[in-house]
């Protein structure tokens, strides 16, 4: 491999915005909070939990505090947005957390478990050079701007272009001709 090649093992995609990433978790945060204190003692925190676990995966990669502020996670190595499984993987330590906050006989672990679990996550995005914090690597996910392509990373290929008549659009080789009647005898 020369130095020009980039690496197959690394996501072509940039870092993510950290400020934006952090006002997305902040605001899934937010109705993760709604959720469990909206609903019943015990259906409240699995709401709010659930709701952390599978939030990437309800919208095309975004959950909609990612929508809200424009970043999106992927599966870089197939080139499409996550889905529930992989968003499932790569927050599951924050629904525990979210099941420890929300039942009061657990908040002891909230407190010693749940808020470091939450700092190491922000520091390993924060130093990571493509902002993968430790549930992207479980889940194979990165955390990326909104606005990125995915799919087929080739441009697209045009066969040769034809030549038109005057009158006519020209058209790409492999497009079947259109039909085309003859003018009338006069």
């Amino acid at each position: 491999m020369n130095a020009a090649e980039p690496r197959r093992d690394q996501p072509p995609y940039a870092k993510a915005d950290l400020t934006l990433r952090g006002l997305a978790r902040g605001f899934d945060f937010a109705i993760a909070l709604v959720l469990g204190l909206a609903a019943p003692f015990v259906v409240g925190p699995l709401l709010a939990a659930g709701y952390l676990a599978v939030a990437d995966g309800l919208l095309h990669g975004q959950s909609p505090g990612k929508r809200m502020f424009g970043v999106r996670v992927v599966v870089p190595a197939r080139r499409v947005s996550a889905g529930f499984a992989e968003s499932l993987q790569r927050n599951a330590l924050f629904a525990v957390v979210a099941l420890c906050w929300a039942l009061p006989l657990l908040w002891p672990v909230f407190l010693l478990v749940g808020l470091p679990v939450v700092a190491v996550e922000a520091w390993r995005a924060w130093r990571e050079p493509l902002g993968r914090r430790y549930g992207d690597v479980m889940a194979e996910t990165q955390v990326v701007d909104g606005k990125v392509m995915l799919g087929d990373p080739a441009p697209a290929r045009l066969g040769a272009v034809t030549p038109a008549p005057p009158g006519q659009a020209a058209r790409t080789a492999g497009e079947p001709p259109a039909f085309h009647p003859s003018p009338p005898a006069c």
